[in-house]
């Protein structure tokens, strides 16, 4: 079985397309093999800045031979009829079949489609591949009318087995395939043949080309790591700056620079950002001073004068863009020591927020009424939490996080120490946007944590009051990682505190009980990820205080664990025998049963039993939750599931005795309040 070596060789892809193009070209190409009707045993993808290449192991010569049987008309239909089925099927009447049907007997057809050459198959594929390529940005160039990332130069389409390799036949807009391709643009040949994948790849390393990406990476890496240690520094961790870059060269070649002397007092977060957004540099980091000292860059060429030439010249370009960001850094400074954070922050008036919410400056009002009121409740300092809200948003109105926005928040916290403001508001400045996704931390400061929560639920009743809510996978305005921050600020910190009471105080035109429920639905998404199921947060969202997320959690954990035993399940089962034949019977009555069992009118052991264990459990278990140990409730609760057990297997509920049946089902009445008092077990499925 042979295989297949694909390459579209073009001028440079962006890095940032290049991954998801490899598997596109992947994914299009095996699937329209196997539709074709040919098998393979394995492929892989491969990418560098001017190439896609695809590796297909094992595929068949060609594709089997098919049979396709197609009804007919019947035999007494008109001739006319007959005649346009042969000509669909390229058949004579003597081919076909007559077969019994239930209205008569009917003509049948069998068709053989023969299998085609993989060769053929393949040309086909790949050239619907290449024509309807989903990139994101397409371009023409000279006179065809094919469209590709960038020229495309040429095809490199290979079958190879033991008997050698051979080019499949095909061309698209004056491009023909061939078994010809090229190494570095500089440093490599200009052409060479190659004959298998293996060749392929051993070919391009001696031209100066590493296919593979993660091997790109990995050089750039070690190397860079290497150079720092051997100066006593360290390297700073980026990975998606190392995928780029990996992105951006054929043949990675590391250099080190320095930094001049006059920004090495830039932060060093001002410092990175700057070199990665502009330049695609790594940053060198003193592990004593915690200082951005020196810079990587990864050239796309070896030179002779081992990189000198390429580092001077970075670092010319380097220098004036780290001009910028100082000049930025002093203006600011500046700003704020004459006026502090409110000078810097007056400009934010006049920056809408929302047409119909008003401007920053008016949020950053609401922001620090919220977070005086949240304060007391998490431990926080009410006039610290003010003060933080009203100048955590300033740095949006700074030079530095106009030029470089994602660094809003840090620059804050910067310009506050610098006012000297205390240290627990310079981090409210940069904590109050976290957390920003599932993954990132959550502060824990008390004052971060008041204007953290303060930020959000402004946003969330704000959005909930004007009726923009989120929209199945629409949400423009980031609601549910808001809703989500809320949740991880208020479990993280292990906070009790009452959302209906805080998203009132936010905006007291949003609907509570409407934004609640989102709240809810986004805790069944994160507890989901803890391995507690949606119908054990829906018993525990069912009962009182709801509201309070700490709690809420804690009932559902103790929940999950009890109705992971037996006597949880069998208890869930006989509860809801209970709650079933008790609803039936005030359905059909028109009335409650609600009080009034009475032990005296037990007839037998079994239900003397189940009062005396519903006597001795409810005491436990109204203590317990008092107490808030869903725990001991939980067990105390489990107490009773023998006795319901065995009531049910002795006693007939529905009896003719009407002073019988009445008393009986007032006895299950006391067993749905007793059980629903922990939770509503009515709401768990199974």
């Amino acid at each position: 079985m042979p295989d297949l070596l694909i390459e579209l060789f073009s001028e440079e892809i962006p890095a940032r397309m290049q991954a998801r193009a490899a598997e596109d070209l992947k994914r299009m190409v095996t699937d329209g093999l196997v539709e074709a009707g040919l098998t393979y045993a394995s492929a892989g993808a491969f990418h560098t800045p001017r190439r896609l290449a695809l590796s297909v192991e094992g595929l068949s010569e060609a594709s089997r031979d098919t049979v396709e049987e197609r009804k007919g008309p019947r035999t007494d239909a008109p001739e006319k009829a007959l005649e346009g089925f042969l000509r669909s099927t390229g058949l004579t009447k003597d081919q076909l079949e007559i077969r019994d049907e239930k209205k008569g007997q009917a003509y049948f057809a069998k068709i053989t489609h023969k299998g085609r050459p993989a060769e053929e198959i393949v040309a086909e594929v790949l050239e619907g591949a290449i024509r309807n390529f989903p990139w994101p940005k397409s371009m023409r160039w000279g006179a065809g009318d094919l469209r590709w990332v960038r020229p495309l130069h040429s095809i490199l389409c290979l079958l190879s087995d033991e008997q050698g390799a051979r080019v499949v036949p095909m061309e698209i807009d004056g491009i023909a395939a061939g078994d010809v391709t090229r190494g570095h643009r500089f440093m490599g040949p200009n052409e060479f043949t190659v004959s298998s994948f293996e060749d392929y790849e051993a070919k391009l390393k001696r031209g100066c080309v590493l296919l593979r990406a993660e091997e790109r990476a990995e050089t750039i890496w070690s190397e860079a790591s290497s150079q720092a240690f051997a100066q006593g520094l360290e390297l700073v961790e980026d990975r998606g700056l190392l995928d780029e870059v990996a992105g951006l060269v054929e043949w990675p070649v590391v250099l080190m620079g320095e930094i001049g002397d006059e920004f090495l007092d830039l932060p060093p977060e001002v410092l990175q950002t700057s070199m990665k957004e502009h330049q695609k540099f790594f940053s060198v980091r003193d592990p004593k001073s915690g200082k951005i000292t020196r810079f990587v860059t990864v050239a796309n060429i070896e030179t002779r004068d081992h990189g000198a030439t390429i580092l001077a010249g970075n670092g010319k370009v380097l220098a004036a863009r780290l001009s910028d960001a100082k000049f930025f850094w002093e203006n600011d400074l500046r700003v704020v020591k004459e006026g502090g954070l409110e000078a810097m922050g007056e400009g934010l008036s006049n920056v809408t927020f929302h047409n119909r919410l008003g401007s920053q400056s008016d949020r950053v009002v609401r922001i620090a009424a919220l977070a005086r009121e949240i304060a007391p409740q998490v431990s926080a300092d009410a006039d610290d939490a003010e003060r933080a809200a009203q100048v955590a948003k300033a740095d949006l109105r700074s030079e530095m996080v106009g030029e470089f926005p994602e660094l809003q928040g840090l620059m804050g916290r910067y310009y506050a120490e610098a006012q000297g403001l205390s240290p627990a508001i310079a981090a409210a400045a940069q904590e109050h946007y976290q957390p920003l996704g599932p993954s990132d931390a959550v502060p824990s400061a008390p004052v971060s944590v008041a204007v953290a929560l303060a930020d959000k639920l402004d946003t969330l009743a704000g959005f909930w009051a004007i009726e923009e809510k989120p929209t199945g996978s629409k949400d423009p305005f980031a609601l549910r990682r808001a809703a989500l921050g809320v949740i991880r600020l208020v479990l993280s910190n292990g906070l009790r505190l009452q959302l209906r009471e805080l998203i009132a105080k936010a905006d007291g035109r949003a609907e509570v009980e409407d934004l609640l429920s989102f709240f809810h639905d986004r805790l069944k998404v994160h507890l989901r990820a803890e391995g507690i199921p949606h119908d054990v947060i829906d018993a525990c969202i069912a009962m009182p205080g709801n509201d309070d997320l700490t709690l809420l959690v804690a009932r559902a954990e103790a929940l999950a664990g009890f109705l992971k035993t037996e006597d949880g399940e069998n208890l869930t089962q006989g509860f809801k025998r209970a709650n079933n034949i008790l609803t039936q019977a005030e359905q059909k009555d028109g009335v409650e049963y609600s009080f009034g069992a009475d032990a005296k009118f037990a007839e037998v052991s079994e239900e003397k039993a189940l009062f005396a264990a519903l006597d001795g459990a409810q005491p436990k278990i109204d203590a317990a939750m008092a107490s808030e140990d869903f725990a001991s409730a939980m067990a105390a609760m489990a107490s009773l599931r023998a006795p319901i057990d065995a009531f049910f297997e002795a006693v007939q509920v529905n009896t003719e005795n009407q002073v019988l049946r009445r008393n009986r089902l007032n006895l299950l009445s006391r067993i749905r309040t007793t059980c629903g008092s922990v939770a509503d077990l009515s709401k768990i499925e199974g």
